[in-house]
């Protein structure tokens, strides 16, 4: 059976100028360019929807807001969770601001930030804002992974570094559990469930329908984040915020996004910088511990 490639490839969103009416009674922080945080309800966002051809909701939203002969572009992170962004100009311009673009940021969970002030009046030329989830500083610590599924069969569908789609650093070190669909996952690790989707009830096979699969991303507290991936519709157990202990069922296993056979894709991934890699993580599993290794090339590589 092959597996998959999650939806981690499709987590850096880019997003172009836009403003809509504000979302009352969330919480959520606004910090300035002075580095002044302040409490308050949700501020004007860009709209919180699926992009065209089904993608997920964007990791973190642009806002401008227009004042006295100048534009100040603002990013919005709606989840429970740190994000690392860049504002740039699309169109390849410099437009006069202070920072100068590009401008990087991190945003901690539900917050907004103010990234740059452009001169000028009139919105500026198009802006585009990439994200990463997670601090670009983790340092994940060597710790001892529980096994992410509630059985005792285990059976390896890719392992580290798998042909099929896990040779980018995105899901290098990530494992395919074969798991029929509706097996209960359980958390690997203690930590708090950063971000989910739930909504896609088919599997596909073509590259547009990587990003469409059912996940629940964990932040640990050193920063790593563990992603459980190709959940069944429906089959998430957990809300953003919440905090959840190793062993804890989260979710259902299934058979969403790019698939080819019912899965649990479970990785541990950690922000390098505006880049989301996998990092190499050890598991304890049904019959003791559980050692992966990269496959190794082919006479051809």
């Amino acid at each position: 059976m092959r597996a998959d490639g999650p939806a981690g490839r499709a987590l850096a969103a880019l997003l172009l100028l836009g403003c809509v009416g504000a979302q009352a009674g969330e919480a959520w922080r606004r910090t300035g360019a002075d580095g002044g945080v302040h409490d308050g309800e949700r501020p004007p966002a860009a709209a919180a929807r699926r992009w065209p051809g089904g993608a997920p909701a964007p990791i973190a939203r642009l806002r401008i807001e227009q004042g006295e002969g100048e534009t100040l572009a603002w990013a919005q992170n709606p989840l429970d969770g740190p994000v690392q962004v860049m504002l740039r100009a699309e169109d390849g311009t410099a437009p006069q601001a202070v920072p100068a673009l590009p401008a990087r940021a991190t945003v901690p969970a539900r917050t907004e930030v103010l990234l740059t002030r452009i001169a000028g009046h009139g919105p500026p030329a198009r802006l585009a804002l990439s994200a990463v989830p997670g601090p670009p500083g983790a340092r994940p610590r060597e710790v001892e992974y529980g096994y992410p599924l509630d059985t005792a069969d285990l059976r390896v569908a890719q392992g580290w570094g798998g042909r099929y789609s896990h040779a980018d650093a995105q899901n290098l070190h990530a494992v395919d559990f074969a798991a029929p669909v509706g097996t209960p996952v359980l958390a690997a690790r203690d930590g708090t469930v950063m971000q989910i989707e739930s909504g896609y009830t088919e599997a596909g096979t073509g590259s547009e329908d990587l990003a469409r699969a059912n996940f629940v991303r964990i932040l640990h507290d050193d920063g790593s984040m563990a992603l459980y991936a190709h959940l069944d519709a429906g089959g998430v157990r957990v809300r953003p915020g919440q905090r959840v202990r190793r062993g804890e069922r989260i979710a259902r296993s299934g058979d969403t996004g790019f698939s080819s056979g019912p899965h649990l894709h479970f990785a541990v991934q950690a922000n390098r910088g505006m880049r989301l890699e996998t990092v190499p993580f050890r598991m304890f599993g049904p019959r003791g511990v559980l050692r992966f290794y990269a496959s190794p090339p082919s006479p051809a590589d």
